[in-house]
């Protein structure tokens, strides 16, 4: 719990110690592909200069579970005035989805000697989050592209009912038109 105190204080540090000036979203319209824990496509959609609303619909899978989520987020854009093409970001929003328990299968040999097999059914329920982001984003100025890095804490409703703060992740690569 100590290390999620001082991560949650060193990025409100970092949010605040920025210049107020903001940003000029360049494009009305970016789509691209997010990739970490999980992946799926984003699209953002400029409001003004300085906001933008974010759309992600991401997959999560793993040998036990996977996961759908449809991601909404609010973000405000700044820039980022020690280095050039660069801008950071942070937000808010939330999630719905699906969590899928898959068919687990286990087999062993008992005291007796005899095989065992053990089986799990596979369940699915919905999943509801509370989500944030923070990221930084470089403008390639040559080309519409847009290249970010953030991290998406979110907080589960419905499965866990746990906060995650290292798996969310993310590189996402953009078209800006």
């Amino acid at each position: 719990m100590k290390k999620a105190n001082w991560l949650l204080l060193t990025l409100g540090i970092i949010l605040f110690s920025f210049d107020t000036s903001w940003a000029q979203l360049d494009s009305q319209h970016a789509v691209g592909g997010r990739f970490g824990s999980a992946t799926g496509f984003s699209y953002r959609y400029t409001l003004a200069d300085d906001r933008a609303m974010e759309g992600i619909l991401s997959v999560q899978s793993n040998s036990k579970s996977r996961r759908f989520r449809l991601v909404g987020l609010y973000q405000y854009h700044k820039p980022l005035d020690i280095a050039e093409n660069f801008t950071w970001f942070y937000g808010f929003g939330g999630s719905i989805g699906s969590f899928r328990h898959k068919e687990v299968v286990r087999t062993w040999v008992n005291d007796q000697g005899h095989t065992v097999t053990e089986r799990t059914e596979p369940k699915s329920e919905l999943a509801l989050s509370i989500d944030g982001v923070v990221g930084i984003e470089y403008h390639i100025p040559t080309a519409p592209l847009s290249i970010s890095l953030d991290v998406k804490p979110y907080f589960d409703f419905l499965q866990e009912s746990s906060i995650k703060l290292i798996d969310p992740f993310g590189l996402t690569i953009r078209y800006k038109f």
